[in-house]
């Protein structure tokens, strides 16, 4: 049997992990207002998007594109923290906070344009991702 690598986890990484564990609350959040407005609308599963409701699929959209972004958002957060967990935490909580713009500020308008006032988030991610190559990095 080989040896077992130890990996030293940073001081601080404790901070990644909580933002991790908070953002399941965006995801929960954020499927409970499409559900809101499918029983406002009158939409049942498994339709995704509807012919008739520019509105819900503004819900679902958000809920959708959040969903595409969230395994990203997790590795590079996890990843990244072992380089600079305090960062790393700050720029998951900012993503975070770009999320509920992007929906609450933008989306839930009904005008998909507006989800441009949640593009902040995208600092946090470059901040996220970039720690994540010094990590690498750092463990050549």
């Amino acid at each position: 049997m080989a040896d077992m690598v130890r990996l030293k986890v940073p001081e601080g990484y404790g901070y990644c992990i909580i933002v991790a564990a908070l953002s399941y609350f965006l995801l929960m959040w954020l499927g409970m207002q499409v559900g809101k407005m499918r029983k406002k609308t009158g939409i049942k599963y498994p339709t995704m998007y509807s012919d008739k409701d520019n509105l819900f699929n503004c819900y679902q959209r958000a809920h959708q594109n959040t969903l595409e972004v969230y395994p990203s958002f997790l590795c590079l957060l996890l990843l990244g923290g072992m380089y600079q967990s305090c960062l790393c935490a700050a720029a998951g909580l900012l993503w975070i906070a770009s999320r509920v713009v992007y929906a609450n500020g933008g989306y839930y308008t009904g005008d998909p344009s507006k989800r441009n006032y949640g593009a902040f988030g995208y600092i946090g991610l470059l901040i996220m991702l970039y720690s994540s190559v010094r990590a690498g990095l750092t463990y050549i």
